[in-house]
């Protein structure tokens, strides 16, 4: 036994080791782009983050940034280095895992292990658990520091312990692990919940150990306690104890008259004091289950208690403070992540039901100034019982989601869904699109990282001919699905000869997978691929790729039984199998040198005057900024509002203090005029106005004024928007003397700012953004970034100049004639001299997917300077500007995108033909292969194909124009393959 221990730690630890490396060699060396960015920086500072918080995830990262030993550029890498080391650990415990699992496979017995077993145990859990350590879905959470990292850690370590637990003999060693494995969890909480999911299938172990004659009846009992344990700390502990002293807290001091808080002392008194006595009980009367009960109890609690720094740092009013959740009602908020609403799970309405009625439901409460005062009601939706079904999954009611809903379902406008269409959905959509894809991603290969990538098998790499723009992609990866067959030979194996374990490993790998994809029901389309939520279930798919070594290695014994030599042939045969996925997957997750993430957000704020107010769009808008202010301190006078965010009124007063070195925001509306339940939304009523001053609407707004009031059935007090238009006035001779204006831009000063509402309602965000800008009378620069100046809810495009990467509002009239307006000598200044574009044009660098978007949006801001400089015909310096785009994004890089097509004519205009031809040639050659691949496989048509297409298009006319006819006319030839000589869709299918 002693032996075996000793080769089995050491042969962990080595693993531990090549894992290691190689997160640490392939770690992202700054902020990434999503959240990372994000959680950098408050863990930085110790600052709250988006809902339900990271509390524990927040103070080890903090204390990792320490060994940045004061240089802000190495925090992140340190941070990074973190989540490595934490991947690290949980490929150990995978590997020990895998150990555990098969010495129970063998039915070894302790310190009777022979050297064939052995080496055997050790082939296994060395295979297993590297193939693991370079999975795509794994491997991508492992160089960042996102939480993903640390919960695989606690998955992983939590699922050893309960296996270690299950070789215990001694009845008291049982029970203390037990306790160590509930605070575990209980930690566990403070980082993600992933950890939870596994508690069904482990309580399992707990069966099979406890009773040795188990029944299908009894394992249901057990699984469905283990759902129940799962139910009461995610459903009861976390977000249900603090929904319970929040009840008590509002009777004690709304109904008993008494102190903020003392709701609060008294519920933790008794709580704690029920505790310490039950426990006590439990010790004088010998009750050793419930003692275990208990104590397992206090100790997740304990875990838990690291929520109290949300609540903490909440009070001290840092930079980042999402939710302010700083006290117990609005901790509770926070904890039951409530803005990002609600989903159905096991009933509700597809997507085409209609709103019949709407409900008061409970209170919102917030804290006045001497008791908790009711703000708003729940609004509980009332739909079409006649379109609702249970186990909804096409549910979404938003018009991009019906439309998609529509087009994958095959319904025409009008035509109602049926249960049917609603299975179907969930068996290609979130089963299939949404995991199954991702699983063969894994274990089978990936096509590319392009947008909905599908997985690569064995039959589709024999059978397709796939085009340069798809073999040349570095995530063009194929395991030759050799993965997925070690793991489904593994699975059978371990079935076979151990069946109570098989099980386990099968409902941790359903819990992590399937059951957690119909759990989170999601919509039709998200953000990003969402395989990293996934990567529990992958790592129990790993145990079985394991179990496949040790099959193989039985079978070997059938033909040299010498185990060793069996067990050796078998590692031999199988170590291929992680290599090739090594090999594979390194190029493209190889985040080293890529900084661009972090130069992006420095470009959006280095485009911004002193004293800014930059309104941001969505989550890679945002995070780099935060990441670069608060770690980096660069440019902190710039005020950074999220446009989502000022729909909330705990944002807006946040932006009524001075953060580092940005002064307050200044608005005429005060509090009781936005806080929450007052004024979410403003309908446009027209009452026969043509327009309505600004400033005087805000006026009457602050008041109250029953000129805007809007009779409802509604109990709060609705106010409405009496005119689609509103007017601000202004004083051209103050604008001219604040210098504010661009001398070419003079004469497009105009007298009043004629702003136009685009729907029938304006919400809260859109209402304190014109209040600030009425305010804020051109006194702070005013910036918006693209995405923020696409969403807002009036149109300020035609009295905005770009600045760089930013659109500044300014109080100018945009011609008719014009696209946009752009301040050349400070948008050349800016991208010349203040931009950073490092390691950009390095062909070896692995630039993804949100890399290309956010290049592309430079290559784009880039012509535009360059146009507006031809206009104003300076020619040399928009040269300057077209040999920057080129230098610092070249193709080898950053592959041509659209941005680059439409450079094209400029290029010619500037004298660069033969720049001009080589994107048109390597743009069309890339579209001819694309649109032919498409139609070949039957692909609908994407956003890639639609560009093709369109580009196909726009080089044919350019290209006789400048007298390449032999190149136009083999375009127009292979357009007219393509595409028909109409020039219409392609052949293939349309979306």
């Amino acid at each position: 036994m002693h032996e075996y221990n000793k080769v089995n730690n050491l042969t962990g630890w080595a693993v531990f080791f090549v894992a290691t490396l190689t997160y640490v060699l392939t770690v992202e060396e700054t902020a990434s782009f999503w959240d990372p960015g994000e959680f950098i920086a408050v863990s930085y500072k110790l600052q709250v983050p988006h809902p339900p918080g990271a509390p524990f995830f927040l103070i080890i990262y903090r204390m990792f940034s320490f060994l940045a030993f004061g240089d802000v550029l190495q925090v992140a890498y340190w941070m990074n280095i973190a989540s490595a080391l934490f991947s690290g650990f949980t490929i150990l415990f995978l590997f020990w895992t895998i150990t555990l699992l098969g010495r129970k496979l063998l039915q070894v017995k302790k310190g009777s292990e022979t050297s064939g077993q052995t080496a055997m145990l050790m082939g296994a859990g060395i295979i297993g658990s590297l193939c693991y350590t370079f999975s795509d879905s794994f491997w991508f959470s492992a160089v960042e520091a996102e939480v993903y990292a640390m919960s695989s850690f606690f998955t992983a370590i939590v699922i050893w312990a309960f296996l270690k637990w299950d070789v215990i003999e001694d009845p008291q060693k049982e029970n203390q692990y037990m306790v160590f494995i509930a605070y575990l969890v209980g930690l566990s909480i403070g980082v993600h919940l992933l950890n939870l999911v596994t508690l069904p299938a482990l309580a399992l172990v707990v069966y099979f150990k406890k009773y040795q004659k188990p029944t299908l009846i009894g394992g249901l009992i057990a699984f469905v306690l283990g759902g129940i344990a799962l139910v009461i700390i995610n459903n009861i502990i976390i977000p249900g104890l603090p929904s319970v002293a929040g009840s008590m807290e509002i009777f004690f001091v709304n109904s008993l008259g008494l102190p903020f808080g003392s709701g609060i002392i008294f519920f933790v008194i008794v709580f704690v004091g029920a505790l310490v006595a039950a426990i006590i009980y439990s010790l004088n009367h010998q009750k050793v289950i419930l003692n275990t009960v208990l104590l397992c109890l206090t100790f997740i609690l304990i875990g838990y208690g690291s929520y109290a720094l949300i609540v903490i740092r909440a009070n001290a009013d840092p930079v980042i403070n999402e939710n302010d959740p700083r006290d117990v009602i609005s901790f509770v908020s926070y904890l039951k992540r409530e803005q990002y609403g609600y989903r159905p799970l096991l009933h509700g309405q597809y997507f085409t039901a209609d709103v019949i009625d709407q409900k008061e439901g409970a209170p919102v409460y917030a804290k006045g100034k001497d008791r908790y005062e009711i703000v708003d009601y729940q609004l509980v939706s009332i739909y079409d019982p006649s379109k609702t079904t249970i186990l909804p999954r096409i549910y979404s009611t938003q018009e991009r989601h019906r439309q998609i809903y529509r087009s994958k379902l095959g319904l025409r406008e009008g035509e109602e869904p049926t249960f049917a269409d609603n299975l179907y959905f969930m068996f290609s959509h979130q089963l299939g699109h949404m995991y199954w894809r991702y699983f063969m991603w894994n274990f089978s290969g990936r096509e590319s990282d392009f947008s909905d990538a599908p997985y690569l098998s064995i039959w589709n790499t024999l059978t397709t001919d796939f085009p340069a723009y798809i073999k040349e992609n570095k995530a063009h990866n194929n395991y030759f699905m050799l993965p997925l067959i070690l793991g489904l030979i593994g699975m059978f194996f371990q079935a076979r000869y151990d069946s109570r374990s098989f099980w386990v490993t099968m409902m941790l790998f359903l819990m992590m997978g399937v059951i957690l994809v119909l759990y989170l029901n999601s919509p039709p389309v998200e953000p990003r691929e969402r395989d990293y939520i996934y990567v529990g279930s992958f790592y129990a798919f790993a145990i079985w790729i394991g179990f496949g070594v040790m099959a193989l290695a039985s079978q070997l014994t059938r033909i040299n039984r010498n185990g060793v030599m069996a067990s050796a042939i078998a590692l031999g045969i199988t170590l291929p199998v992680p290599l090739i996925m090594a090999t594979q997957n390194w190029n493209d997750h190889d985040r080293s040198d890529r900084f661009f993430s972090v130069d992006s957000a420095r470009n959006f704020l280095a485009s911004c005057e002193p004293n800014a107010i930059l309104f941001t769009g969505g989550d890679n808008d945002t995070f780099p900024l935060w990441y670069v202010q608060e770690v980096e301190g660069f440019r902190t006078d710039v005020r950074v509002i999220v446009l989502s965010y000022f729909d909330t009124d705990w944002y807006v007063k946040q932006m009524e203090r001075p953060v580092n070195e940005s002064a307050a925001l200044e608005f005429t509306l005060e509090y009781e005029n936005y806080k929450k339940g007052t004024n979410d939304v403003l309908y446009v009523v027209e009452r026969n106005l043509e327009s309505i001053p600004l400033k005087e609407y805000l006026k009457l707004l602050k008041n109250n004024s029953d000129l805007l009031r809007l009779t409802s059935n509604y109990s709060g007090n609705l106010f409405t928007v009496p005119s689609r238009n509103l007017t601000l006035n202004i004083d051209p001779e103050s604008v001219m003397e604040q210098g504010i204006i661009p001398p070419q831009f003079e004469d497009l000063v105009i007298p009043q700012l004629n702003i136009r509402i685009r729907g029938n309602y304006i919400t809260k965000g859109s209402l304190m953004l014109l209040d600030l800008i009425a305010t804020n009378d051109w006194k702070r620069p005013i910036y918006f970034n693209n995405t923020s100046l696409a969403t807002i809810g009036f149109d300020l495009s035609n009295h905005v100049v770009m600045e760089g990467l930013t659109y500044r509002l300014l109080p100018v009239q945009k011609p008719d004639n014009q696209d946009e307006l752009v301040n050349t000598d400070l948008a050349y200044h800016n991208v010349m001299n203040e931009f950073a574009y490092r390691n950009m044009n390095r062909p070896e660098n692995y630039f993804d997917d949100e890399y290309r978007r956010f290049t592309s949006n430079h290559r784009s801001v880039l012509n535009s300077i360059t146009i507006a400089m031809i206009d104003e015909e300076d020619t040399v310096r928009a040269a300057e500007i077209m040999d920057l785009s080129l230098e610092k994004f070249p193709h080898e890089a950053i592959p041509y995108d659209l941005a680059s097509g439409q450079s094209v004519p400029l290029l010619f205009e500037l004298g660069k033909d033969a720049q001009a031809l080589d994107i048109i040639e390597k743009m069309s050659d890339k579209a001819i292969q694309l649109l032919d691949f498409y139609d070949q496989t039957g692909r609908t048509m994407d956003r890639e194909a639609s560009i093709s297409v369109e580009m196909l298009r726009y080089f044919i006319p350019v290209l006789r124009e400048r007298g390449y006819t032999d190149l136009s006319t083999r375009i127009q030839n292979e357009f007219d393959r393509l595409l028909g000589t109409q020039g219409g869709m392609p052949r293939m299918n349309r979306r």
